[in-house]
């Protein structure tokens, strides 16, 4: 059996390096072995997917040699498949419709639910009585679909992390904007196409045991062997968010010609003047000042007070401005993760 692989990424955004390289291993551990290497373009996500992005992705991995097998396929055009893997989990007694918020998971979920994730769904409405359930659909608020996983609890190897267990909180499987979720798109495709070995950032390897739940899933896939590459982020951690914010997009390291150029672009450099070397001046200037001129020594003091005025400025910026657009971008990243599964730009 050939181990075939895949990259799945999303058009919501350009592709960083570390899209990059998860698609660099995925392509080696498949064509090392003689399998397939499939590309998937993950684009279930209507409000923020442009095509534009998608053709740019393309062309960054071609840029890097990348090739893969057949024509890419777009989860958009695979609707029929997640209908009737939905179908029968329905017909199966498998679903059931939630109409929680993300603010009232967060807070019945704050207790500890054994070896389920920070964040996993408690299963407040799962078993609500036909009372409670037309009170809240009187509410008008369009409910999720979520899947019976039974708390099961699932083992598997990653090439990489080694024995890795969890436990499986009732996912969903249809947003509430009636979107087919990523958990559910994810499967039926990996089965579909035969996928046998997914590659992808460390940070998602918290939500593998949903995929790989035997009982939640909507048909019998391959047997899959998991990688995930290193140095990703554990989700919760707020990692994914502070690498996507300074991370280093693909075409600036194919403009550059390479990754050390990247690395250290020119806005790199004037924060650092900016930062550090312009107070310094401004300081170094004042003691001359003081020296040359001692019966100047209140100018030259006031110099120096500038370059320290200086410096405190751009110290405050950085934790207070900076580390507000931090925490916000981090927000954000927590949020689309709750909402799909996944991080934003992950594959």
């Amino acid at each position: 059996m050939r181990p075939d692989g895949r990259f799945a990424p999303s058009p919501t955004g350009v592709l960083h390096v570390g899209n990059l390289r998860t698609a660099l291993l995925a392509w080696l551990f498949a064509r090392s072995r003689g399998a397939r290497f499939l590309m998937r373009i993950e684009d279930l996500d209507t409000g923020r997917v442009r095509r534009e992005f998608e053709a740019q992705q393309l062309s960054d991995l071609r840029a890097i040699g990348l090739d893969w097998d057949g024509e890419p396929v777009r989860q958009s055009e695979r609707q029929e498949l997640y209908a009737d893997a939905l179908g029968r989990l329905e017909r199966a007694g498998l679903l059931y419709r939630c109409w929680c918020t993300r603010a009232e998971i967060r807070d019945a979920a704050s207790a500890a639910h054994g070896l389920l994730p920070e964040g996993a769904y408690p299963g407040t409405c799962r078993e609500l009585t036909a009372f409670e359930v037309a009170e809240r659909e009187a509410r008008g608020r369009p409910p999720a679909w979520r899947v019976r996983a039974g708390s099961a609890c699932v083992t598997f190897t990653d090439r990489v992390c080694g024995e890795t267990t969890g436990e499986v909180d009732d996912f969903v499987v249809r947003r509430n904007d009636g979107a087919y979720a990523y958990n559910l798109a994810v499967v039926v495709d990996d089965g579909d196409q035969g996928i046998h070995e997914v590659v992808r950032g460390a940070d998602l390897l918290d939500s593998t045991p949903r995929q790989r739940a035997r009982r939640s899933a909507p048909r019998k896939a391959p047997r899959r062997g998991d990688a995930c590459g290193p140095g990703g982020a554990r989700p919760g951690s707020g990692g994914r968010a502070r690498r996507a914010a300074g991370t280093v997009r693909a075409r600036r390291v194919r403009h550059h010609g390479g990754a050390r150029d990247a690395l250290r672009p020119r806005r790199h450099r004037m924060k650092l003047f900016v930062r550090w070397i312009l107070p310094a001046l401004i300081c170094l200037g004042g003691l001359i000042a003081i020296i040359a001129a001692p019966d100047e020594a209140e100018a030259g003091a006031m110099i120096v007070g500038a370059g320290l005025a200086v410096w405190l400025l751009n110290l405050l910026y950085r934790v207070g401005v900076s580390g507000d657009r931090e925490r916000h971008r981090e927000d954000a990243a927590r949020d689309y993760f709750d909402r799909h599964g996944h991080w934003p730009d992950e594959s």
